[in-house]
């Protein structure tokens, strides 16, 4: 039997045709099987730094953003407060704090690059609750004279000063923690990127 009815010439175009459709399945099917290495949005954004406009917060007034699904507390402290921060040393656990609490470059009473502004993570120390924001001084139930406005756990009780440090006599044993941040600008605080790698 002849092959001379056979046509060599549209042999090869079906076979070049079915490798070009075949090779363009493997890669319908490789190019989503990759893609899926890749983190997601969503976790991505989970440990992206963040920005926050600290302009238009007035002194002693606090906002809060969110960071890797956390709370940060941004407060803008008065003068006057700043400097009472050194008198309640005395009423603290760790009124130096720990440098596990906070970056190496955050130091002295105040806890902060910028005396004036406060970045904490809002998670207490001892359970993981969100303190309160309670700005009153003198108030009886947090200690009177030794309260100078600060930071007030409604779970267990803890009280931390207006820097974050931890009083005595509370269930937190450690300060608040202070996240790495930076100042982008005289307006923006990038929470996330250590001081100096902006």
């Amino acid at each position: 039997m002849s092959n001379d009815g056979v046509n060599s010439g549209r042999r090869r175009f079906l076979t070049a045709a079915t490798s070009v459709v075949g090779g363009a399945g493997v890669v319908g099917v490789a190019v989503p099987f990759v893609g899926s290495w890749n983190p997601s949005a969503k976790a991505k954004a989970a440990g992206a730094p963040v920005k926050a406009d600290v302009s238009k917060i007035a002194p002693g007034q606090m906002v809060v953003v969110e960071w890797r699904g956390k709370p940060v507390y941004i407060l803008r402290r008065t003068p006057e407060q700043v400097e009472e921060l050194s008198s309640l040393n005395s009423y603290l656990k760790d009124p130096s704090s720990e440098v596990s609490e906070q970056p190496e470059y955050i130091e002295g009473d105040g806890r902060a690059i910028k005396p004036e502004y406060l970045v904490l993570v809002g998670l207490c120390t001892h359970l993981g609750c969100a303190p309160k924001h309670r700005p009153e001084v003198g108030t009886p139930d947090l200690g009177g004279d030794s309260w100078l406005g600060g930071f007030f756990c409604p779970c267990h009780g803890s009280r931390f000063d207006l820097a974050g440090r931890v009083y005595k006599g509370v269930p937190a044993s450690a300060n608040l923690i202070v996240p790495p941040y930076s100042f982008e600008s005289d307006k923006v605080i990038v929470i996330g990127v250590d001081q100096g790698a902006a």
